[in-house]
């Protein structure tokens, strides 16, 4: 992860150009390679990827993430395309968008906001930038997409296996 502050380069003619921040923003709980596909995918809207990791308090359309917080920003910002993680706030989730002001975000495929409902907010909090969602991924093979697929295969298999 890079923590540099010097995010601005000179551009030929002597102007200061600064990089198209991207903001990505998940749970991602149980990581596995679809949440990899939905940040490449934001990588690539941008020159800096910024990945604002739900803080346990705000999750409320799922089950409570198993893995504590930090832990998850942590194996986030150890991603190669990942430029920036950080931990959501525990009630405002204006709070680190406002603070990155992207010039894009983008959402997963299947985040529960939908495009305008999430342009709306992004005009009422002052920030000015385009929202754009990631394209699904088709699994591979025995590949597991989704965290609570993930649960639901460990929770099955321990259902099977014999009392030690």
């Amino acid at each position: 992860m890079n923590c540099d502050d010097d995010a601005e380069s000179d551009t030929d003619d002597g102007r200061t150009e600064e990089p198209t921040r991207v903001v990505a923003q998940g749970t991602f709980d149980v990581l596995h390679p679809g949440h990899v596909h939905y940040l490449e995918q934001a990588a690539a809207f941008g020159d800096e990827l910024h990945v604002v990791v739900a803080n346990s308090e705000s999750v409320s359309h799922k089950p409570d993430p198993i893995v504590s917080d930090d832990q998850r920003r942590d194996v986030v910002a150890a991603l190669e395309m990942v430029d920036h993680a950080r931990v959501g706030h525990p009630s405002d989730y204006s709070a680190p968008v406002r603070a990155i002001d992207p010039d894009v975000l983008v959402l997963g495929y299947d985040q529960h906001h939908g495009d305008e409902e999430v342009e709306a907010m992004l005009e009422s909090w002052g920030v000015d930038c385009r929202v754009e969602r990631a394209e699904p991924r088709e699994p591979e093979e025995e590949e597991l997409l989704s965290s609570s697929v993930i649960r639901e295969r460990i929770r099955e298999r321990r259902a099977l296996e014999p009392l030690q």
